[in-house]
């Protein structure tokens, strides 16, 4: 498989750490019909009281309507969703590639189940995410001829 990377737009609020509340944010994106591909839950470093969830896709009007009822809101950080096959070096060369050409990387998130593997980058502005696109890309398909 290819890799394939895609500009996503992750949804946040921020919270009170305490119990019950990424139960109720999902509880009413779930009424709404909501299928979510992530969905992240965290707490501040340095302020245990505080902490945040972020989710991805919110589309259309009911999705939309439901998710500012629970008080989330786009996060104003650029963010890309690459997939593709797990191979060791695969995240090394994608994150070498990007240091490489400058960008920094605000955030990632990354998961491997099986052999396949999801990650979400947040980058400093939407030019250096779409950098980011094409440089990832290029590391994959770099990775693909070494074989």
């Amino acid at each position: 498989m290819a890799v394939t990377v895609k500009k996503i737009e992750l949804w946040r609020r921020e919270v009170e750490n305490r119990p019950g509340v990424l139960a109720g944010v999902l509880g009413g994106l779930a009424g709404a019909g909501a299928n979510l591909e992530i969905a992240m839950a965290y707490r501040y470093p340095g302020n245990p009281s505080m902490g945040a969830i972020e989710v991805f896709p919110v589309s259309g009007k009911k999705m939309v309507a439901a998710a500012q009822a629970a008080g989330l809101a786009p996060l104003a950080i650029a963010a890309l969703r690459v997939d593709g096959d797990d191979r060791p070096g695969t995240g090394h060369a994608a994150a070498q590639a990007l240091a490489d050409a400058g960008l920094n990387i605000s955030f990632l998130v990354a998961q491997v189940i099986g052999r396949k593997y999801t990650t979400i980058i947040g980058f400093d502005s939407e030019a250096d995410a779409a950098a980011g696109a094409k440089i990832i890309r290029g590391a994959a398909a770099k990775g693909r001829r070494r074989k």
